[in-house]
């Protein structure tokens, strides 16, 4: 990878009519990078990608491709191959007339089509099924042929619009493992878009945050998992999600009170006493011990084991879920105590969501 930015977004701006869907959008992506758009509906994740791709043209704003400005060029010169979540294959041609389908087009010798094909089959793995017909192959086999198709065109970027979303648990997570070992095999620069979270923090190397057309925050996966913006991203991701608790700053400055259950917890930071603020608690960082010598206490109202983690919630009006290890043997209608390390308690102003530091 180098610094050489690949792509960029320039104060972006779409209209719907009096829809504003892309709000400045600011975006650079260096080449060789993996960058997933993630959000939920109608963020306008899906919208900046079609933008980039020329499906849709913008209101204002610019975007450059390897340093060309490629804002008013149609789509099919800007030498990007976009894998779609239908897949988009022709269904009365074999895996080899869908891979070199747009070889064909651009003129393409029928024997340097024939070994590109072979080629790219090899590195997706379907050298056994050139021949055959879309109908003849399972629901993962038709992404590796649009992906293939994508491939054979070497392009400047890859874009991807929720490529997996057709698909079975299991094979999402297998997939998602070939497409990132496919970016780094080829040391592609490629644009995914998705609404899981998972599929974001797993895959890329720089996590676009989007919420009704603006980018709320952006960087690497774990940053954005450690140190969210604002209540939108700590809420959005980590799975299960962030816990969010109305509580208020002590008057010694530095520990929370709940306003659900009168607990007290301490942050670490040091701010106005009788702040009015929002307690963001990760699942999986709340310890589970004993009442009398916790932070807290936690009375459950439902508990769910899935083998590997229970997930016990409280019956009070907070509904706090705990991930806690899969061979507890608590129950509901437990009391039971919890702690959480003043590094791992998140405070959000009550009124703007905005995450608080120690200077604040």
């Amino acid at each position: 990878m180098t610094d050489t930015m690949q792509i960029n977004f320039d104060s972006i701006d779409k209209h719907y009519g009096a829809f504003h869907a892309l709000k400045g959008i600011n975006l650079a992506i260096p080449k060789g990078q993996f960058v997933a758009l993630v959000g939920p509906s109608g963020c306008g994740k899906s919208t900046l990608l079609r933008t980039l791709a020329g499906l849709e043209g913008i209101t204002s704003g610019s975007i450059a491709i390897a340093g060309e400005d490629v804002t008013g060029v149609p789509p099919r010169k800007r030498d990007l191959a976009m894998v779609f979540q239908s897949y988009a294959l022709y269904p009365h041609m074999n895996v080899r007339d869908n891979l070199t389908y747009a070889l064909r087009l651009q003129g393409v010798s029928k024997a340097e089509r024939a070994k590109r094909a072979e080629d790219v089959a090899a590195i997706i793995g379907l050298e056994a099924l050139l021949n055959r017909k879309p109908k003849e192959l399972s629901g993962g086999q038709r992404q590796r042929v649009a992906m293939g198709r994508a491939i054979i065109r070497d392009p400047k970027a890859f874009l991807f619009d929720e490529p997996l979303s057709n698909l079975d648990a299991s094979l999402r997570v297998r997939m998602r493992k070939e497409i990132r070992a496919l970016h780094d095999r080829l040391e592609a620069t490629s644009v995914y878009v998705t609404h899981d979270q998972i599929e974001a923090m797993t895959m890329a190397d720089h996590v676009v945050v989007m919420r009704s057309g603006v980018i709320e925050q952006q960087g690497a996966p774990l940053k954005l998992y450690e140190r969210p913006a604002n209540r939108f991203v700590a809420g959005f991701i980590g799975s299960p999600a962030m816990n969010f608790i109305d509580a208020v700053v002590t008057e010694d400055g530095g520990h929370v009170q709940l306003r659900s259950t009168g607990s007290r917890l301490r942050t670490g930071l040091s701010l106005t006493p009788g702040r009015a603020v929002t307690v963001g608690l990760r699942p999986e960082h709340i310890a589970l011990g004993d009442p009398n010598t916790t932070d807290a206490t936690l009375s459950i109202g439902v508990v769910e084991r899935t083998g590997a983690a229970t997930y016990v919630y409280s019956d009070d009006e907070s509904e706090m879920v705990v991930s806690t290890d899969g061979t507890s043997a608590i129950a509901v209608g437990d009391t039971v105590g919890y702690s959480v390390g003043a590094h791992n308690v998140h405070l959000f102003d009550a009124e703007t969501d905005v995450a608080l530091t120690a200077s604040e």
